[in-house]
């Protein structure tokens, strides 16, 4: 007994005659063509599901690393904010002499 199943398809004319060129240049069978082709094309959309895949996983670690980099920007931003009110502080005339000490902001 036999491991595989019979199928039954209908093919247009233009179909038809291209499978019937590929039998002559290579197979011997069109069972053989359609076998092929379908293992090449179950292959493909399996690559593609992969590909979607990954896609998709990139896309929401994008957002997540935003998100990440953003909280640390805010963080930054907070330090800075601080350095500068030091600065400003330090912007007070000194005692010996009642000039203004100046520090320029990179």
């Amino acid at each position: 007994m036999s491991s595989s199943k019979k199928l039954i398809i209908n093919l247009s004319k233009a179909l038809s005659s291209e499978m019937k060129k590929k039998c002559t240049r290579k197979y011997k069978k069109k069972s053989k063509v359609i076998e092929d082709t379908l293992i090449v094309y179950i292959e493909d959309k399996k690559k593609l599901s992969k590909i979607d895949e990954l896609q998709r996983g990139y896309i929401e670690m994008s957002q997540i690393n935003s998100q990440i980099s953003e909280m640390g920007l805010a963080e930054d931003m907070l330090v800075l904010k601080e350095y500068e009110a030091t600065l400003v502080e330090s912007d007070l005339p000194d005692d010996n002499g009642g000039k203004k000490r100046r520090y320029i902001l990179c």
